[in-house]
């Protein structure tokens, strides 16, 4: 049998956790809604697993069943808010490619952000509700692993939790095929661009190409196996009624490593889904972490700190703002990594529409790398559940 991975998850967890939320300020400053609810609820699903990985290592004591409740809810939501933040990303990444015209206008920018909280928020929380109807018990507690969701696996079971990753893997891969579509119709355009603009260089676009490149591979088959893996040997129980599927509701399943970590199918699903919330915590901070934007921002925030200690800044790093924006931005500027809101355009030829873009591209110094854009978590799905009292099937935590 495997050995338990204590305490090498809760480390990776808990960096997680931090490292997802380095970029928070600025993405928030510049408006990339889509940016900013993947790492809220990567960093958060990271925080929940920390938690669960060190109050419930070696026991199963019902310890906090308030946070239980909660906990089990947040990561039946964030299964599905991760992979719905990733469409959002992918949809405002086709915007781009699609090369119209940038408008700057604060209803614009308002109009995108609501659309993107109803994708990213609205969708997971109607899940949580949804959850409810096939929710069999209160919830489960595995030794080493923490609070775990409980659902009947019930044909419903598939419309209400289970399919949401996968269908919103779909959706983005669409969007993300388009993306990759548009910008290879679009190519020569591209290379004049980045021959006269320093802004535009190879390594940019090649990183705009591996988002959606990476969004198409991972997704759906990702979704797909955590689903298999998490149901593998557990029957199709008939829907009787919502009093047979809700009888003993209160019941708590306390399972101990010995007994879920002997099971390979349902071991897998559990370190699978677990593993997976650090993971794309550290792979969306090594992608974009380490960009110009970045460094940028934790030079400024480390001369804002040693301010503090009567260090001075020289003249050129005191120009710029803290997180990196210009204390004189002239007001037609865009910010610094903001997604440009994009409308249609009226212009019908080709002409005009290469013309909007090199002027839209001038007009608001846009930047590719700063328009920051974070990766898709692969998805998951959550597990089916046999009977009121056995071992519960593997839960979808991550996209």
């Amino acid at each position: 049998m495997l050995q338990d991975p204590y305490p090498l998850f809760p480390v990776f967890a808990f960096l997680g956790f931090i490292l997802a939320l380095v970029p928070l300020p600025w993405h928030l400053q510049a408006w990339n809604s889509g940016t900013c609810a993947y790492m809220i609820w990567v960093s958060l699903s990271c925080l929940v697993e920390f938690v669960n990985s060190v109050v419930w290592h070696g026991n199963v004591n019902n310890w906090a069943p308030v946070w239980c409740d909660i906990s089990t809810k947040f990561l039946i939501g964030a299964s599905v808010g991760i992979p719905a933040s990733a469409l959002c990303i992918t949809r405002r990444l086709y915007n781009i490619s699609r090369v119209r015209t940038v408008s700057t206008t604060r209803q614009d920018k308002r109009r995108e952000v609501i659309i993107d909280l109803c994708i990213a928020i609205g969708i997971p929380v109607l899940v949580m509700v949804l959850h409810y109807i096939v929710q069999g018990h209160r919830f489960d507690i595995l030794e080493d692993v923490g609070c775990y969701p409980s659902i009947y696996n019930t044909l419903p079971a598939y419309f209400c939790v289970f399919m949401w990753p996968v269908v919103l893997g779909c959706v983005s891969f669409v969007y993300s095929a388009l993306t990759l579509r548009a910008f290879y119709k679009r190519r020569l355009q591209f290379n004049e661009l980045m021959s006269s603009h320093t802004s535009l260089n190879t390594s940019r676009y090649l990183r705009l190409m591996l988002l959606a490149g990476i969004d198409m591979l991972c997704t759906i088959p990702v979704g797909i196996y955590s689903m298999y893996i998490a149901n593998v040997g557990v029957p199709l129980e008939p829907y009787i009624s919502w009093s047979n599927v809700h009888y003993g509701f209160s019941y708590v399943g306390l399972i101990p490593s010995i007994e879920w970590a002997t099971d390979p199918s349902f071991r897998t699903s559990v370190e699978l889904t677990r593993w997976l919330f650090p993971s794309c915590a550290l792979l969306f901070f090594a992608l974009f972490g380490f960009a110009g934007e970045a460094r940028k921002n934790y030079s400024a925030a480390f001369f804002k700190v040693a301010s503090l200690f009567g260090h001075k800044q020289s003249t050129a790093a005191s120009s710029t703002g803290f997180y990196g924006l210009s204390k004189a931005t002239p007001r037609g500027a865009a910010s610094v990594g903001s997604l440009p809101v994009y409308v249609p355009r009226s212009a019908p030829l080709e002409k005009r529409r290469l013309e909007s873009f090199e002027l839209s591209i001038a007009g608001s110094d846009f930047d590719l790398e700063k328009s920051d854009f974070s990766i898709p978590s692969p998805s998951s799905s959550l597990p089916a559940y046999e009977n009121e009292h056995s071992l519960p099937t593997g839960t979808p935590r991550a996209f």
